[in-house]
């Protein structure tokens, strides 16, 4: 895999139904074709972009990790301008300076994946927890060594999207529950060091913007012009 290119999948129009438990709430998402990386962001990719190296863990096919929902919306910026796409964010002065950021969803850069398009994608039109069977399509606590792995080892889903499961958690566009838990924003996915009850299509995790966790990475999504 080239350190620089991102391949990414075309994901098709569908619907996924989310819950919260907390509020034993249960909504439906319509969602039109995007496209999501097949791979979470690389150390080598982010390095490449940004110029620095942030992980606790270092390696050039490692995942990404101790990043902040903000770094991981600056590098989808910085990425769409070494591409050539419009960038999908526009960062804002806010209350007290401090930094907001409007997504524009008219833009073709790259982005994070709302929630509801991360859930879509994960099951790739399965149904269960997972879309396969978990030593085959995850690196968690019980395989894993404790330690993460490069990405791309494990069996993708039928989709060809790999890592959706185990080996780093995923940021995502939405904020988790605002009456509760502020700006703390979604986590998706599961991660090297968490049982197998946390890496299914629908655990959900939650995590401040500005928090840097060794075991939180991202991958990117777009919205193609047109």
């Amino acid at each position: 895999m080239i350190a620089s290119a991102v391949q990414m999948v075309a994901v098709p129009a569908g619907r996924v139904t989310l819950s919260d438990r907390r509020t034993e709430r249960r909504w439906t998402v319509e969602l039109a074709p995007y496209r999501l990386a097949a791979f979470p962001v690389t150390q080598a990719l982010y390095a490449q972009v940004t110029g620095v190296r942030p992980s606790a863990a270092q390696g050039d096919a490692l995942p990404v990790e101790s990043v902040s929902w903000w770094d991981a919306v600056r590098f989808c910026n910085a990425l769409s301008a070494r591409d050539g796409y419009a960038p999908a964010y526009h960062l804002l002065p806010g209350e007290e300076g401090v930094e907001r950021v409007e997504w524009d969803a008219a833009a073709d850069g790259y982005r994070l994946p709302t929630e509801a398009e991360w859930e879509h994608a994960c099951r790739a039109g399965t149904g269960g927890p997972r879309y396969g069977p978990l030593d085959e399509i995850a690196w968690y606590r019980g395989n894993s060594g404790e330690r993460m792995r490069d990405v791309g080892g494990k069996r993708p889903n039928p989709w060809g999207l790999h890592d959706m499961l185990g080996n780093t958690w995923d940021w995502c566009w939405d904020i988790y529950d605002a009456e509760v838990y502020g700006a703390y924003r979604v986590l998706r996915g599961g991660g090297w060091f968490d049982e197998h009850w946390s890496c299914r299509a629908s655990a959900r995790r939650r995590s401040h913007p500005t928090f840097r966790v060794d075991d939180v990475g991202f991958r990117v999504a777009r919205t193609p012009a047109g």
